[in-house]
C-alpha cells in the first residue's frame, strides 16, 4: 500500500525516523563504496572495506545490500539513468530547429556539471563495467545509446548534411573529452576545468563560444 493512503493517525514518528536512519546508511554504504571501488576497482574491495568506510560492520553492509554487485548494479545504473533522465528533461523543455543550439548548450552544461561532480562513478564505469551482471550491462547500455542518440539527434537538427552516424562519432569524442578530464586534471583548479570543457565541447559540435 501506498504510504500517502494510510491514514495520518496510523503513521509512526519513530517509523518515520527510523526510515530517514535506513537511508541515510544507505546512501553512506553507496558513498563508501564509489571511493573504494574508484580507488581500488571493484574486485580489490571487500563487503568489510565498505562497512569500516560506511562506520558499520561488514555483514551489516547485507541489511542494505544483497552482495557487493548489488551495489555496483546501484551505482553505475543509477548514473546511467540519471544522464538518461536528465537528458529527455532538457529535451522536453526545447522546441523547433531554432532550439537545437540551445538544448546543445544545456547538454553540455549538464553533462560537464556531471563529469565534475562524480568523477569517480565515470572511474568505475570506465574500468570495473564488465563487473556488472548482464542484465544490468544490457541496462546500461541501452541507456546510454538512448543518451547518445539524444545529442546525436540535436546536432542533425542544427546541421542538416551531418548524418546521424557522423554526429555520434562527434558525440562520443566530446564525451571522451568530458569523462576522461575531471578525474585526470583534479589538481587543477576547478572553474579553469569547467571552463575549458565547456569551450572544448562547445566548439568540437559547432556552437559558437560563449560572450
Amino acid at each position: 500500500m501506498n504510504a500517502s493512503a494510510v491514514p495520518a493517525a496510523t503513521h509512526s514518528p519513530s517509523g518515520g525516523v527510523r526510515a530517514a536512519a535506513k537511508a541515510q546508511r544507505r546512501e553512506a554504504i553507496l558513498q563508501a563504496a564509489k571511493g573504494l571501488f574508484a580507488r581500488r576497482g571493484f574486485h580489490a574491495v571487500g563487503i568489510e572495506d565498505i562497512g569500516t568506510g560506511a562506520g558499520i560492520s561488514g555483514p551489516a553492509v547485507y541489511r542494505h545490500f544483497a552482495s557487493k554487485e548489488a551495489i555496483l548494479i546501484e551505482l553505475l545504473v543509477g548514473i546511467s539513468e540519471y544522464l538518461h533522465t536528465g537528458g529527455r528533461e532538457l529535451l522536453a523543455e526545447a522546441t523547433g530547429a531554432s532550439g537545437a543550439a540551445a538544448l546543445i548548450g544545456r547538454l553540455i552544461d549538464f553533462h560537464v556539471d556531471f563529469a565534475l561532480r562524480e568523477p569517480e562513478l565515470i572511474r568505475i564505469q570506465d574500468r570495473d563495467f564488465t563487473a556488472l551482471p548482464d542484465e544490468a550491462r544490457r541496462r546500461v547500455r541501452q541507456l546510454q545509446r538512448q543518451y547518445v542518440t539524444l545529442w546525436a539527434e540535436q546536432l542533425t537538427a542544427l546541421d542538416p548534411a551531418l548524418s546521424l552516424d557522423e554526429a555520434t562519432v562527434r558525440v562520443h569524442a566530446v564525451f571522451g573529452m568530458i569523462n576522461s578530464t575531471p578525474y585526470v586534471a583534479r589538481r587543477i583548479d576547478r572553474d579553469i576545468v569547467r571552463a575549458q570543457l565547456l569551450a572544448g565541447a562547445r566548439a568540437s559540435l559547432g556552437l559558437p563560444a560563449r560572450g
